[in-house]
């Protein structure tokens, strides 16, 4: 398969990405390049491929069962008590915590258009809320896949060409993937990681596959997908960590991403500042369109509902998700608490969907001769057991204890 072909199965994997590179990651990226320098680069590293490994999971799950996360996670208990606690589990967490990143997504998204424009961020806000709902309603998949792979692309070349500009330290670069912990950086190797490996992704990639690809023999495909699409998005998170950490002297504490462009605009001219700025924009945007659409597949697949992007619950639960968002920016919610929240909902959900993927991949009445190897065991089980010492980490941190 030659560049151009590998390049044509895009498209799944891209919209994992795009949830993933939203603001959250743009912010903490960045405070981590001003604070550390190019130190914590291994960290980006680890983070793409240990979400490389639970991606392919749930990829191949939704290929070869034909089901969703969410159904699959109904469907494998006779108990009904522990059926219903999963259910529950996953409609609340999921529905609530896509709902808490939405709001973050869009403020993050408007405040890039705001600083090119000088246009209120809260219109901003209300826009790209108003035209990621008319994208969703369309129900068409291909038409929101291709939208969500061209914004992927805009961010690579805008957060590429602002590193770039700024001009970083080639050498500094290879050396911030030898791992090492400097003082005071745990908090945020945890917030990279954890900006990265995102629960909801595992619901949105296990359904999206299924409106790309039709059965087992397009495993391929997907994998190739996959794997380079989140390789991609790991590169753009590397180059946003890096603009920062050339741009600052190492220990800079940053007041916030929004002013990150601004700041950029003395050091390496005006040209840095847009650059920057569109590649927020494309961030928030692309975020805040497949936060609900996950939303709604993870909830549709829990509850046995249909799946399908044009059916009325389906499109009431993205559209609730999507709403609470915007009331949360007209309304002045605290973008801090917004984004605590939300790490408290992923702290207490991605370690228990990450020990529920590896239990479903090996089940053979699920998935027959496409179950588990060896290796992907050991893989997804050090993994797994990462993410659940990162979300008691978490917990542990937003309780006040760490």
């Amino acid at each position: 398969m030659n560049v151009v072909e590998r390049l044509k199965t895009i498209g799944p994997g891209a919209m994992v990405a795009a949830a993933f590179i939203g603001p959250g990651t743009v912010t903490t990226a960045s405070v981590t390049g001003a604070r550390f320098g190019y130190a914590l680069l291994w960290t980006i590293a680890f983070s793409i491929i240990a979400t490389i490994v639970l991606q392919e999971m749930a990829a191949r799950l939704g290929l070869v069962s034909g089901e969703g996360l969410g159904e699959a996670l109904r469907g494998r208990f006779d108990n009904l008590i522990v059926e219903y606690i999963s259910i529950l589990l996953v409609v609340g967490a999921i529905g609530v915590g896509t709902a808490a990143y939405e709001a973050g997504n869009i403020l993050g998204g408007a405040a890039g258009l705001a600083t090119i424009t000088g246009i209120s961020s809260t219109v901003w806000a209300v826009t790209m809320g108003l035209v990621a709902g008319v994208l969703l309603f369309t129900g068409r998949y291909k038409l929101i896949e291709q939208a969500l792979v061209g914004l992927v692309a805009i961010m690579a070349f805008s957060f590429i060409t602002s590193a770039i500009l700024i001009g970083p330290d080639v050498s500094a670069i290879f050396a911030g993937f030898v791992p090492s912990i400097p003082s005071g950086s745990q908090y945020l190797i945890t917030g990279l990681v954890g900006t990265t490996i995102v629960g909801y992704n595992l619901f949105l990639h296990a359904s999206n596959v299924q409106e790309r690809w039709s059965g087992p023999g397009d495993l391929p495909q997907s994998r190739t997908d996959t794997i380079l699409s989140i390789a991609i998005g790991g590169f753009i998170t590397i180059t946003i960590m890096v603009t920062a950490a050339a741009a600052f002297p190492t220990g800079t504490e940053l007041s916030g991403v929004g002013r990150m462009a601004e700041q950029l605009k003395p050091l390496a001219g005006p040209y840095a500042k847009i650059f920057f700025s569109i590649g927020l924009f494309a961030a928030g945007f692309t975020s805040a369109t497949t936060a609900p659409l996950a939303g709604a597949w993870a909830t549709a697949g829990a509850l046995g509902w249909e799946s399908d992007l044009e059916s009325t619950k389906f499109r009431a639960v993205w559209g609730i998700i999507l709403t609470v968002g915007v009331l949360s920016v007209l309304l002045g919610g605290s973008p801090v608490e917004i984004i605590v929240f939300a790490q408290v909902v992923n702290g207490i959900l991605l370690p228990i969907v990450a020990v529920f993927l590896i239990y479903a991949m090996n089940q053979d009445d699920l998935l027959g001769q496409y179950t588990n190897s060896t290796v992907a065991n050991t893989l997804g089980t050090v993994v797994t057991i990462i993410v659940v010492w990162l979300g008691v980490r978490t917990l542990l941190s937003v309780a006040g204890v760490l």
